[in-house]
């Protein structure tokens, strides 16, 4: 089933958004969204749904399916990400307040 937004796929809870990224269906949440939570935290699809109660645990396995089925595309874009939040953090830099934590040696 399509919509003016999504597209559908041959996994039940994923669909296509307009940009070409795959989310969960009848929400927001990016396919990599939830990857990144699980590869972050060790979590089950179980402590996945404890963390995510709007999302069923079909979704969240459907996810996980559609993942592991298109991995390598999708482990890109999850280095794409790092990437962009690791310049960004450095163009940053510090904050005042880690500044003077380090000023006071209280941070290194």
């Amino acid at each position: 089933m399509s919509t003016a937004s999504t597209t559908s796929t041959t996994y039940e809870h994923v669909q296509i958004d307009t940009q070409g990224t795959p989310i969960i269906a009848g929400t927001t949440m990016k396919i990599v969204e939830l990857v990144m939570a699980q590869m972050a935290h060790g979590w089950s699809p179980e402590e996945l749904h404890f963390q995510h109660p709007y999302l069923t645990l079909g979704q969240i396995h459907s996810a996980l399916a559609y993942y592991w089925d298109h991995k390598e595309e999708l482990d890109a874009d999850i280095e794409r990400r790092w990437q962009y939040a690791e310049e960004t953090r450095r163009k940053a830099g510090a904050s005042p307040l880690a500044a003077k934590l380090r000023s006071q040696g209280l941070l290194s």
